[in-house]
């Protein structure tokens, strides 16, 4: 593939509860097997900046802008391929996003199921009765659109029967020999120039169910509550990328470029203030940020837990308990594997304590999410 050749970029849409960031990231994760070099985003990851700007309150240019950005970026780690999923405009589809995806080959495929198999998955979310009758008539809107490639109706079908017939539909995409690359460094890759955005950024770190992203995100709506215009980041959602290089089995790279990207978009949107969490080990890896972020002000911020309370956490984690975000890597796994998942985080714990990283540092044992909130206050 050279490098002014159009990435291909499959986008998965459809309705709330058709099973978008489902079937992509198993779509995602199966490629990746395959030998693909591969980015994977979920689009509402890349627009949780509020209030919205009064000339974008579905927050369309900000996602597009950084949908771009981080296209980009992935191209430039040696991705041949992009995965989407996510909801678009049920009228008008990705109008807002083509300016910003234009060096792209775009297959857009919306997946729709029948109202009543939507009505009960967005029924079991706890969703309020309005909320889903408004769903549902968007589900109908789309129903009537013609702006997508391809359509598939996932009534009644497995995720592997969907993603079987996703092949079918799109021609095998990618369409390419697998096992195309043989580099797995990001020692030669060449990231686009790095914006430089002033700003405050407030980094949440820790070891694996330590709570970084339920007291984040409660840092955000407190946040927002007191009238500031505020965004928010989860690491691992804007660094989806396969192979991982040998390099950089963190990402660090994706991840710095691409949250320096976003914080651009954020900025320019009227947001103050980013909320960001995600792990982090090592002074060097620590470094790789604030090189990307020279002229912001970044207060890292690690969350402790003693071992029993990480067994509880990632125990709980792992029946259900919080919400469902692509990659999950605790959600549904056997209790063998949640143990073995709750060593390591116990370890690194021990490792982030021993060697002091984070500006400060909060003991989350037996306190609740107010009273670590109030701490770090």
């Amino acid at each position: 593939m050279k490098p002014s050749d159009p990435t291909p970029l499959l986008w998965l849409c459809g309705p709330c509860g058709v099973g978008k960031s489902t079937v992509g990231w198993q779509f995602f994760s199966q490629l990746a097997q395959d030998g693909i070099r591969i980015g994977y985003l979920d689009i509402d990851q890349l627009g949780i900046c509020y209030p919205a700007p009064v000339s974008d309150p579905e927050r369309h240019h900000i996602k597009a802008q950084n949908l771009g950005a981080m296209v980009a970026t992935f191209k430039a780690a040696g991705a041949y391929c992009v995965l989407v999923s996510g909801v678009v405009d049920e009228i008008h589809g990705v109008r807002d996003y083509v300016g910003q995806i234009s060096h792209t080959d775009l297959t857009l495929c919306r997946l729709r199921a029948d109202r009543d198999i939507l009505a009960e998955r967005l029924t079991n979310r706890s969703l309020e009765s309005c909320q889903v009758d408004a769903m549902l008539r968007e589900s109908d809107i789309l129903d009537r659109s013609d702006f997508a490639d391809v359509c598939i109706d996932t009534s009644g079908l497995t995720v592997s029967e969907v993603i079987q017939l996703l092949d079918r539909k799109t021609g095998g995409w990618p369409a390419l020999p697998r096992r195309t690359c043989l580099s797995n460094s990001h020692a030669s890759a060449r990231f686009p120039r790095l914006p430089t955005t002033p700003g405050s950024i407030l980094w949440l770190c820790g070891t694996t169910g330590v709570g970084k992203s339920t007291v984040g995100w409660r840092i955000f709506e407190e946040v927002r509550r007191a009238g500031i215009t505020a965004a928010f980041i989860d690491l691992e959602q804007i660094s989806f990328y396969r192979p991982v290089p040998d390099n950089d089995p963190d990402n660090h790279q994706i991840k710095a470029h691409n949250l320096a990207a976003m914080w651009q978009t954020f900025h320019e949107s009227g947001a103050r203030c980013l909320i960001v969490v995600g792990p982090i080990n090592d002074l060097d890896a620590i470094q790789t940020y604030t090189k990307a972020l020279p002229e912001t002000t970044l207060r890292l911020c690690r969350l402790h837990a003693g071992s029993e309370q990480l067994r509880h956490r990632i125990k709980l984690r792992g029946q259900g308990f919080g919400p469902g975000i692509p990659g999950d890597e605790l959600r549904g796994k056997p209790d063998t594997t949640l143990q073995q998942i709750a060593e390591k985080a116990i370890d690194t714990a021990e490792s982030l304590q021993r060697n002091a990283i984070g500006d400060l540092c909060i003991d989350t044992d037996n306190r609740t999410i107010e009273e670590v909130n109030g701490i770090r206050s």
